[in-house]
């Protein structure tokens, strides 16, 4: 499995490196030992978080309250858990947005 996709008895947790500011919002790949995710949101007032919230919920068809910042609210690293969803099907939902 990956370093930065952790099962969990109800879901996954994801280790994550942001970049507020991005053009899109998209995958980049991996970064270390987390998954490098581009943000179009803006590092302002709690913006990208809630964004990022919004779009991974969408990216891997859960609801918005099924996902969780634990750690990282004021950090380019954060910690998100995810309930409702394996880690085989996280990671699929994951990839097919990767880009290349």
């Amino acid at each position: 499995m990956n370093p930065w996709l952790t099962s969990q008895p109800d879901g996954v947790r994801l280790t994550l490196h942001l970049q507020p500011g991005a053009r899109k919002t998209a995958l980049a790949g991996e970064y270390g030992d987390a998954l490098k995710i581009r943000l179009a949101a803006p590092p302002v007032e709690g913006k990208a978080n809630a964004a990022l919230l919004l779009w991974l919920a969408q990216a891997l068809a859960v609801s918005k309250s099924a996902v969780t910042l634990l750690s990282g609210e004021r950090n380019r690293h954060k910690i998100v858990a995810i309930r409702g969803i394996d880690a085989a099907t996280a990671l699929a939902r994951l990839q097919a947005l990767m880009q290349p």
